[in-house]
């Protein structure tokens, strides 16, 4: 697998394997089954190395499904990885992540973009989409101890002991459930919550994504794993997304068999619910999602930022339904910005309702006064 290291997202594709590149209009080569052969596919990723594990688990599926394509990695930084003296509740929306790839991608300076997906707004630019959701990593969240707290719990943890979390919507959930804890901002990328964690004593825990410890090789580092019961995750926390280009059919064909049925219901039923409450990362918004025997059941909260007021339903909705072909433009309907040809489009209008009703339910009992008092709080602070 090549690699290129890109300083800025200025930089276009380099030759590799013969291939013919698409900025610019480049002929294609003759071309196989899934439209793509003969050709290097640039693959974008952020620069931190948990974006490069991820974006070399995807491309490592590509390569299993289509041998003969040669796959380059653009890595490159963005403004959320460059801003690490401030929560990111502070200074903006999930686009932290996402613009600087976004724009090479609408540039042809690379062909797929893979993101964490809760990374990614619920309503994507215009021009592109999500053409593959992979199978979920657990999706809870945990807590990861500083040595000298080794084989406790957040129960057992002395009176005022701080806790790292750069997420509002941990921060307002843990709040509740351990008032005797304290807990303060910490940002940077694993590696450096880590180092922070261990080499100073301002922290006695902190609260991570249990999928990014477990695909960094750091699962002995979890000292706790936190239940829905304690802790809702965040809307498609532990799903990894291909963005793509939606009128690029030779790619969206491509990446659309790295979808996992399973996760694309669970997490269009999340995106539903937090678009529909206009939610992101400046208020508290939790999910949990299960799907079993063909129900998809969704249970979704909103906080105060102290977590003294919040509001937490659960619904349910069937999604067995048989894959019917269909030619046309229907194939490339777009469910909170997730397309997905191979998953039936009634079970994903099913699980796009049930979290837009799910989220219309909790408006009705006040969601929109809680999180628009969360939202100025945190403008406040």
């Amino acid at each position: 697998m090549a690699e290129l290291a890109a300083p800025g997202v200025g930089l276009g594709r380099a030759d590799a394997g013969g291939g013919a590149g698409r900025a610019g209009g480049d002929p294609l080569l003759p071309q196989k089954e899934n439209g793509v052969d003969g050709r290097a596919i640039r693959v974008g990723t952020r620069r931190s190395q948990l974006a490069r594990i991820q974006t070399d688990s995807v491309v490592m599926m590509l390569r299993e499904l289509y041998p003969d394509l040669h796959f380059e990695i653009v890595a490159m930084s963005t403004t959320g990885d460059k801003i690490l003296d401030t929560a990111l509740s502070k200074i903006g929306e999930k686009s932290l992540f996402t613009k600087e790839l976004e724009n090479a991608l609408e540039r042809n300076e690379v062909d797929l973009v893979v993101h964490s997906l809760k990374d990614l707004p619920t309503s994507l630019p215009p021009g592109f989409t999500i053409g593959a959701v992979c199978k979920r990593e657990n999706p809870l969240d945990a807590v990861v101890f500083h040595p000298k707290n080794c084989g406790k719990t957040l129960s057992l943890l002395p009176e005022k002991s701080v806790i790292g979390t750069s997420s509002l919507r941990r921060a307002a959930q843990l709040k509740k459930k351990f008032p005797h804890l304290e807990f303060r901002d910490i940002r940077g990328n694993l590696n450096t919550r880590l180092k922070k964690l261990d080499e100073k004593e301002d922290f006695s825990a902190i609260i991570l994504a249990a999928a990014g410890l477990k695909r960094m090789g750091w699962e002995n580092r979890i000292g706790q794993l936190l239940s829905p019961e304690d802790c809702l995750y965040a809307v498609g926390q532990g799903a990894l997304a291909v963005e793509v280009r939606a009128k690029d059919q030779e790619i969206l064909n491509m990446v659309s068999a790295l979808h996992d049925a399973d996760t694309v219901l669970c997490c269009i039923a999340e995106r539903a619910f937090m678009k529909r409450l206009e939610g992101g990362c400046s208020v508290p918004v939790a999910v949990n999602t299960l799907l079993k025997d063909g129900q998809l059941y969704l249970t979704g909260a909103v906080y105060s930022l102290d977590g003294s007021d919040s509001l937490k339903e659960t619904m349910q909705t069937g999604v067995s339904y048989p894959h019917q072909n269909e030619d046309g433009p229907n194939d490339d309907v777009q469910h909170v910005g997730i397309t997905a040809k191979n998953v039936p489009g009634q079970a994903q209008e099913a699980a796009e309702n049930l979290g837009v009703e799910l989220a219309s339910l909790l408006l009705s009992k006040g969601a929109k006064h809680i999180l628009s008092v969360a939202r100025q709080l945190n403008d406040a602070r």
